[in-house]
């Protein structure tokens, strides 16, 4: 019974974060067919797509800026990195969920080591999300006055600060998120190989 609400939360879970892309590519998309065919700037309909699709392309516009590139491609980023992160939303789900799954199943069978192995490699699954999540975001240029990136930021840097003392930057591309990725993938296939063994 457990199993089928989980079951059915990740499946909800799933059609909310798609229907959210939905709303925010079709909204980005009349934007930009507004624009092409030269709506009123100052009529309704323009202001108000205008209104719901700025927080979004403002902030990628001026990323794009940094990196020079034409903020003309905004919109097209917007839709992509919206793509990109309602995919690390469902990842994120899936996680906790099978987290969740394989803990409740290792104490129906009474396994102590199977509890830990379950926490652990779903902790470590997480964590490198919120790695990656942190990258997607420097990308985008979010600054730390931003709630999300600093709770990123400190959740992040105890593990990134080391490795970053330890290897250098490869000319100005910073590795150590690459080293990261590497060692709890390691973490991970030895508690795959130790305590989730069948």
């Amino acid at each position: 019974m457990n199993y089928l609400i989980i079951d059915r939360f990740g499946l909800f879970a799933g059609w909310l974060v798609t229907m959210a892309i939905v709303v925010v590519v079709t909204v980005v998309i009349l934007r930009l067919l507004a624009e092409v065919a030269n709506l009123n700037y100052f009529g309704w309909t323009y202001v108000t797509l205008r209104r719901m699709t700025d927080p979004m392309i403002v902030p990628v516009r001026g990323a794009l800026r940094g990196f020079r590139v034409d903020p003309k491609y905004a919109p097209l980023v917007t839709i992509l990195i919206t793509i990109l992160l309602g995919w690390l939303a469902l990842r994120l789900t899936d996680a906790v969920l099978s987290t969740l799954i394989g803990v409740m199943s290792a104490v129906q069978q009474g396994a102590v080591a199977r509890i830990i192995g379950h926490l652990l490699y779903g902790l470590l699954a997480i964590y490198a999300l919120l790695i990656f999540t942190r990258i997607i975001f420097s990308w985008v240029m979010l600054t730390y006055s931003n709630r999300v990136m600093r709770f990123l930021f400190s959740a992040t840097e105890p593990f990134l600060a080391p490795l970053r003392r330890v290897i250098p930057p490869i000319g100005m591309f910073d590795i150590s998120a690459f080293v990261a990725f590497i060692i709890i993938w390691l973490f991970q296939a030895a508690i795959q190989g130790t305590l989730l063994r069948s």
